[in-house]
Order: structure tokens, then sequence, then C-alpha cells
């Protein structure tokens, strides 16, 4: 992995159970099994933790390619709910830049199942901000 990712040992990442597969400047790979803290009321898994996994991997890829230049902040998510997937189910999210620019960064992330169906498609678009 390119990304020192010491941060991820607590806060929502650990929260989640989400493991890091890879994670450099063109592409973040993050797993997890679908369990009960997963869920909303109907049993499968809930869409703020798909735009959660999103967020974060772009967030780890954009912070990556922007490295000490400054610091990423994520201005807007939009996630796709495709298919729904319940307990068991190993997820996959995939990240990767659209466009990494002077002031902002564009990702797409597509989030797919064991048997490589897509069940969560999204775009996070990130501002680069100057280090303070």
């Amino acid at each position: 992995m390119d990304v020192e990712l010491d941060a991820l040992d607590t806060g929502l990442f650990s929260a989640l159970g989400l493991r890091m597969v890879a994670a450099t400047a063109d592409r973040v790979v993050i797993s997890w099994t679908v369990d009960q803290r997963h869920l909303q009321p109907f049993g499968i898994v809930h869409g703020g933790v798909h735009c959660s996994v999103h967020e974060t991997a772009a967030s780890i890829g954009a912070q990556a390619w922007l490295g000490k230049r400054g610091h990423v902040v994520g201005v807007s998510n939009l996630t796709d709910f495709l298919r729904p997937t319940r307990p068991g189910d190993t997820l996959t999210a995939v990240a990767t830049p659209v466009h990494q620019g002077r002031s902002q960064q564009l990702w797409v992330i597509e989030t797919r199942d064991g048997d490589d169906r897509l069940v969560a498609r999204g775009q996070v678009r990130l501002q680069n901000l100057a280090p303070q």
C-alpha cells in the first residue's frame, strides 16, 4: 500500500469492520462482510453504509494523490443502491479517480458482491484544501 493508514484503527472505518485491500493515489479497494451493524430495519444493508464506504475510499485515494500539498474534504456524495445485500455477503468497493485537479477531485466507486454483481455505484467530489 502506498498510503499510511494508522487512523483506520479507530473511528468509522473500524466501527464498520472494514478491511483495506489496496490504497494508492489511483485506486482504493475496501472490503467487508455484512453483519448486523450494517443493516436497516428490513434486514438489508443500510444505504448510509454504502455512502460511508464510498466517501472513505474516495477520501483515502484523494489524500494519497494530494499528499503534503494539503488535505481533502468531501463536498458531494451521490450513491445509487442497485441490489440488496444481507448478512454474510462479502462486499468490495473499488474507487478510481475521474478528475484530479488543482482545487477538486472526483472519484467513482463501485461496490460489488462475491458474485461480482454491482450492488452500489457512487461518485464523491472532494475539495483540496491548502495546508493550514
